[in-house]
């Protein structure tokens, strides 16, 4: 009954943040993020509900599962061919520019895995609100496919070497990464094969006259079965529900209208608890601590300039010059995958109690921050743009 009374809780909270998001401007993530902070601190809600923490971890891997479904494999390797080079050039920067960072200011080597992160989970928000036709948030997606596999690779590399040293436990979660996007990869040669010789197996498993919901209960209980199998081989679950993605919107693509069924089901429901879960986790207090917050501050500052310096060096000549500013910015906020890492560097004792909460203040700042700043320059332009039709 406890359990069910604190989720009304947060499906009220869940209700009002669309509502206030038309409201205010303000995008319906970060208002999600607020009312979550807000809510723990005047006492509406408790923190250490496991029911809560859950259902938000499912929602952040329904976020990536969704994000998985962005990728159109034939498109994604047209954009490789186009811009290879320029994609190789801005990872080649933003590590480059982490190491310089890390050597100048004499840092844990937590900085080189966490200033440099990449996640689609805010990307797929900005995508929700204004399409992917939009050039810049195409450029995101791209360095956001890329750049999540580079991080759930590097989150591997650092749970393993933080927890288990550089021993042979180690080299055994290498070992697994490597073997899970190996068979991954075969796994897709193979089954595009197989419905090549029987295309009547898509229309089998997911019917165009679908009166019983089939497309929908294959697609979750992939969902489900990948996360599962992650979780066994010991590898961020994160990756499963990505791969899910990738597999349904690559091999069932006559079915078009699901995934608008599942985006719909995802952000009318998981999503959303997810931001309202890392709402909670931020204590109003803290960010107002001086020491805190100024480090938290340093944190952002790094993480958006070397964003910045590595696209307008990498994509400024197949951007235009705000183009460029909002990829850099839509690809500044990590969110999770930086809570994840601070999360993992202060269990192993890498850092200590108020570096960690410079971590959380700092990924609650970009997402809340440059989320607002990207929906305020977004409505300047838009705005301007309709003058300048109006004009003509």
């Amino acid at each position: 009954m406890e359990n069910l009374i604190f989720l009304a809780h947060v499906v009220l909270l869940m209700v009002l943040s669309p509502i206030l998001s038309r409201l205010f401007r303000i995008p319906t993530p970060v208002v999600e993020i607020l009312l979550g902070s807000l809510a723990v601190w005047l006492g509406f809600l408790h923190v250490d509900n496991d029911v809560f923490r859950n259902l938000a971890k499912i929602g952040f891997f329904y976020l990536m599962f969704l994000a998985g479904m962005e990728i159109d494999i034939p498109r994604f390797l047209h954009y490789k061919e186009r811009y290879l080079k320029k994609t190789l050039l801005y990872f080649f920067c933003l590590y480059s520019l982490s190491l310089i960072i890390f050597l100048v200011f004499n840092l844990s080597y937590v900085y080189i895995v966490a200033i440099p992160i990449i996640s689609l989970g805010m990307v797929m928000a900005l995508i929700n609100q204004y399409g992917k036709e939009v050039q810049w948030l195409e450029f995101s997606l791209l360095i956001g496919v890329v750049g999540e596999l580079l991080s759930i690779g590097a989150l591997v590399v650092f749970d393993g070497a933080m927890t288990h040293g550089l021993g042979w436990d180690f080299a055994k979660s290498i070992l697994i990464l490597i073997s899970v996007f190996f068979s991954s990869y075969i796994l897709f040669r193979l089954l595009k094969i197989i419905f090549w010789w029987y295309p009547g197996l898509k229309s089998l498993i997911m019917p165009h006259d679908d009166t019983m919901q089939q497309s929908m209960r294959v697609s979750i209980g992939l969902f489900f079965v990948l996360i599962a199998t992650m979780q066994w081989l010991d590898i961020d679950m994160v990756l499963g529900a990505f791969i899910a993605g990738i597999f349904i919107s690559n091999f069932f693509a006559h079915k078009t209208e699901l995934p608008h069924q599942l985006s719909t089901f995802g952000f009318g429901f998981l999503v959303p608890l997810f931001f309202i879960f890392v709402g909670t986790t931020l204590n109003l207090e803290t960010v107002f601590t001086k020491t805190i917050f100024t480090h938290a501050l340093w944190i952002v500052l790094a993480m958006v300039g070397i964003r910045m310096i590595s696209s307008f060096v990498a994509y400024y000549s197949s951007l235009k010059f705000w183009d460029t500013v909002f990829f850099s910015l839509s690809t500044s906020m990590p969110l999770t995958f930086l809570v994840a890492i601070a999360t993992i560097a202060m269990k192993n004792g890498a850092i200590g109690e108020e570096e960690y909460a410079s971590f959380i203040v700092a990924s609650l700042i970009e997402g809340i921050v440059i989320m607002i700043l990207i929906q305020f320059l977004m409505f300047l332009f838009q705005r301007a743009d309709r003058k300048s039709e109006e004009k003509i």
